[in-house]
C-alpha cells in the first residue's frame, strides 16, 4: 500500500513515498527540489508554475523509482499565501510571498474597520502581518481592478490540487490560518470580508483532512504516462501534518515544530478565545481529527538562515560543523534578542540587525560570527520557555516534557539549549514529521488507520527519537530572567 506525499516548505520541497507494512510506516524519498522565491517589480512572489513542475516531476520518478501502484497522493506547504483565479480559471498573477513588504502598516489599516478584540473573538488567530487577511487588503488596496476579477481563492496546496485535477476544493487546517475564518462556525467569515470590503463569493467551502477531491487530469496523466491516482487532503498546513505524527503516547503534550518557523503549542478540542489569549497573542489553528492547535508562532530558524545567507554571500560561508564549533567557543550569554522583534522579518542583512538590535537595548553587541549565532540559538531557547509557560496558562495543565520534530531537531546545540531554559526533558524526533504526518492521514482517508492516536503509534513503532535532559539549570534560570526583562520593558 504506497502513497505518495508531497511536502513543501519555504525553501525546499519532498516527494516521499509511504508503505505501511502492518504498524511500521516505510518512506523513501522520490525526489527533492528547491523553492526559490522570486523578487521582481519591487515584490517577492512565489514561482507557483515551477512548484507545480517539480509536483510533476515527483510523480514521475515515483513511477521511476517503479512505484506504479501508488493508491493516492497528497500536498502540504506552508500557511496563508494564496493564489487568485478568474472565471475562467486562469490564474491571476504569481502569488505574493508572505514576507512581502506590501503588508507593511496592513494591520493598522484594518485595525480602522475592525477592532483586534473583534477580529480575534470571531477567528482565534494571533494577529501577524504575514496572514491572509492584510494580503487579501493589501491586494485590494494595490489593485482593486485584479481582485474584482477574481473568481476563486486558493491557497498554494489547494492550488496545486488544482492543478492536477482541475477542481477547485479548499482544505480546512489551512483555511483556519488565514484570519478570515470563523473558529466555532467552521466557515469563512462573511463579516470581516464585508467589513473590509473583500469578496465573499471567491472562497469555497473547505473540506476535512483525509478527503479524496479528486484524480489526476487525464492530460497529466498522458504527460506523465502514469495510470489515474486519486489525489486527497490532508492537514495541508505542514505544522498541522507535522502534530499529526508527534510520536506521544499521551492526550496532554507540548509540542514545537521547529524549522524556518517554530510554532510551539498543544492539541486542544476547541478553541481557547479569550481575553488572556488576545492578550498575549496566541493562535487557534485547526487540526486533524477535528482538533484544534493551540501554539504561538515564533520566529525560528530563519534568523540563523538568513545569517548563513548574508556570510555565504559575502564569500564567507559556513558549514554546519564551522557553525556548531563557532557557537560552542562562543562566551554564553552575552546578549539576547527577541526573536519575534518585526525587525528581523525581512531585513537586508540579518546579522547587522540582530547586531542593532542589542545595540539599540544597550547589550554587549556581538562581534563574531559564532556570537552573533549564539545570541540567537539562546535567545530561540529562551522565549521557547516563555511561551510554554503561557501556553500552560491557557491550557490550564502543567507539561512534563516537550516534543521536538522537524528539520530544526537537526541542529542538536538549539535542542540541548531548549531542555536546558525549559529545564525539563526535550524529546527530539522525527525529522520528517511533516511528511510522515502527511502519508498518514492518507492511510487515514483510505481506511487503513483507526484514527490519530493509530498514527501516532505507528510512528514511535517506526522511527526513534533522542532525549535531551536538562543541563546547568541555574545559570540558565538566571539567564531566563534577564531575557523576560528585556522582552518585557
Amino acid at each position: 500500500m504506497n502513497v505518495l506525499a508531497f511536502d513543501i516548505g519555504a525553501s525546499s520541497g519532498r516527494a516521499v513515498i509511504g508503505h505501511l507494512d502492518g504498524h511500521q510506516l516505510k518512506t523513501q524519498e522520490v525526489h527533492r527540489f528547491s523553492n526559490d522565491p522570486v523578487e521582481v517589480g519591487g515584490h517577492l512572489h512565489w514561482d507557483i508554475l515551477r512548484l507545480f513542475h517539480e509536483v510533476k516531476q515527483g510523480i514521475l520518478q515515483a513511477k521511476h523509482q517503479g512505484y506504479d501502484d501508488i493508491q493516492s497522493l497528497a500536498i502540504d506547504t506552508w500557511a496563508v499565501d494564496f493564489g487568485l483565479l478568474d472565471q475562467n480559471g486562469e490564474l491571476l498573477g504569481n502569488p505574493y510571498h508572505y514576507r512581502d513588504h506590501r503588508t507593511d502598516h496592513m494591520i493598522d489599516e484594518v485595525r480602522q474597520h475592525l477592532s483586534e478584540h473583534d477580529i480575534f473573538s470571531r477567528t482565534g488567530i494571533q494577529f501577524m502581518q504575514i496572514n491572509t487577511l492584510y494580503h487579501l487588503y493589501a491586494q485590494k488596496k494595490a489593485n482593486v481592478s485584479l481582485l474584482q476579477q477574481a473568481d476563486t481563492f486558493l491557497m498554494i496546496p489547494d492550488l496545486l490540487r488544482y492543478f492536477l485535477t482541475g477542481t477547485k476544493q479548499s482544505e480546512f487546517t489551512n483555511a483556519t490560518t488565514t484570519q478570515l475564518f470563523h473558529a466555532f462556525e467552521k466557515k469563512w467569515d462573511d463579516y470581516i470580508l464585508e467589513q473590509l470590503g473583500l469578496p465573499t463569493h471567491i472562497f469555497t467551502d473547505p473540506v476535512a483532512p483525509g478527503t479524496v477531491v479528486g484524480e489526476l487530469l487525464p492530460s497529466i496523466r498522458q504527460e506523465l504516462g502514469v495510470s489515474s491516482i486519486p489525489v486527497m487532503t490532508v492537514g495541508e498546513h505542514d505544522t498541522a501534518s507535522a502534530v499529526a505524527a508527534v510520536p506521544t503516547d499521551q492526550q496532554t503534550f507540548a509540542y514545537l515544530s521547529c524549522g524556518t518557523w517554530s510554532l510551539l503549542g498543544t492539541e486542544v478540542d476547541a478553541p481557547v478565545i479569550n481575553q488572556q489569549a488576545f492578550e498575549w497573542n496566541f493562535t487557534n489553528e485547526g487540526g486533524v481529527n477535528d482538533t484544534y492547535r493551540l501554539l504561538k508562532n515564533i520566529m525560528g530558524l530563519w534568523i540563523i538562515q538568513e545569517c548563513q545567507n548574508t556570510w555565504e554571500k559575502a564569500g564567507e560561508p559556513l558549514s554546519y560543523d564551522e557553525m556548531n564549533d563557532a557557537v560552542k567557543h562562543a562566551s554564553p550569554f552575552q546578549s539576547f534578542i527577541d526573536p519575534d522583534h518585526v525587525m528581523f522579518l525581512n531585513p537586508l542583512s540579518m546579522p547587522e540587525q540582530v547586531q542593532q538590535y542589542c545595540r539599540d537595548t544597550h547589550q554587549h553587541v556581538p562581534e563574531t560570527k559564532g556570537g552573533i549565532l549564539r545570541s540567537v540559538l539562546e535567545s530561540l531557547a529562551l522565549k521557547y520557555r516563555f511561551v510554554l509557560e503561557r501556553l500552560e496558562t491557557l491550557a490550564d495543565t502543567t507539561f512534563s516534557g516537550l516534543h521536538m520534530v522537524g528539520g530544526g531537531i537537526n541542529n542538536e546545540i538549539l535542542c540541548q539549549f531548549t531542555a536546558n531554559a525549559i529545564q525539563r526533558p526535550v524529546y527530539a524526533g522525527p525529522v520528517e514529521a511533516t511528511s510522515l504526518g502527511n502519508l498518514l492521514t492518507q492511510y487515514q482517508g483510505l481506511g487503513h488507520i483507526k484514527g490519530i492516536e493509530e498514527a501516532r503509534w505507528i510512528v514511535r513503532e517506526s522511527y526513534p527519537f533522542k532525549t535531551f535532559t536538562p543541563q546547568d539549570e541555574k545559570i540558565w534560570e538566571q539567564a531566563y530572567q534577564s531575557f523576560c526583562h528585556l522582552i518585557n520593558e
